[in-house]
């Protein structure tokens, strides 16, 4: 059986399949930060991080699999492309995921995880160096 790289369906544009790729790979690492990333995610969220993560790409690839292949990585599409020398719309497995993981680091990092109030004093008690 010839090893085929992930296409486009015929009714997806290839803006469709740039933002389904972004929206994809967005809400995989949305996941990502929110259970294991985070540090208020500690106790009963962090052990359920690897569930929550792989039920989100479970997801990805039911719902992106019919659309684009749901690639979400784009070393996911780079090796069946370089196999079969068939890069036909490459990009857009290269592109989507970049900025969907780009887009949900910016949003989790700026808005969601609180910055640390600055510490105001010059020398520490020497009770908390120990």
């Amino acid at each position: 059986q010839a090893i085929t790289p992930p296409t486009l369906s015929s009714s997806l544009t290839i803006c469709g399949g740039l933002v389904s790729e972004i929206a994809l790979t967005f809400g995989l690492v949305y996941t990502v930060y929110a259970t294991a990333v985070d540090p208020r995610a500690k106790g009963s969220t962090s052990l359920l991080a690897p569930l929550a993560i792989g039920l989100v790409v479970g997801a990805n690839i039911l719902f992106g699999g019919a659309f684009d292949g749901g690639v979400m990585n784009p070393a996911r599409s780079f090796g069946p492309a370089l196999v079969s020398w068939d890069f036909t719309n490459h990009w857009i497995y290269w592109v989507g995921p970049l900025l969907g993981g780009v887009l949900a680091t910016l949003i989790y990092e700026i808005f969601l995880i609180p910055c640390p109030p600055p510490s105001h004093e010059l020398f520490p008690d020497s009770e908390e160096c120990t």
